[in-house]
């Protein structure tokens, strides 16, 4: 029975080595390179179950996967005085609130 693996994972193409790259957004410093795709994908997906018993051996704190955390649905963005008030207008010409309109721009 394979275990789910809550980690996330990207593939792709590294000109510099002529191959796939599969990388771990909680581990950065890792990677895998191989000629195939798949192939780096498991690469990248083995070396972090290794780096995970690694560090649980070694009483080192894991990273927490993302998918994994809790997320509110709130962040705070600064801007400039200029941008708010721009933004604000366009939401008001819209007929929609700033936080809408700061949802749609940020699905582009």
């Amino acid at each position: 029975m394979m275990v789910a693996d809550p980690y996330t994972y990207r593939i792709g193409w590294s000109a510099e080595d002529a191959e796939f790259i599969g990388t771990c957004v909680e581990f950065p410093s890792l990677s895998w390179l191989d000629e195939d795709e798949d192939a780096a994908f498991r690469g990248i997906r083995k070396l972090v179950r290794e780096t995970v018993a690694d560090m649980t051996a070694a009483g080192e704190a894991v990273p927490q996967p993302i998918s994994l955390r809790p997320f509110s649905g709130k962040f705070q963005v600064r801007t400039t005085p200029e941008i708010h008030r721009r933004l604000t207008i366009e939401a008001a010409e819209a007929q929609v609130s700033l936080n809408r309109l700061v949802n749609s721009k940020l699905l582009g």
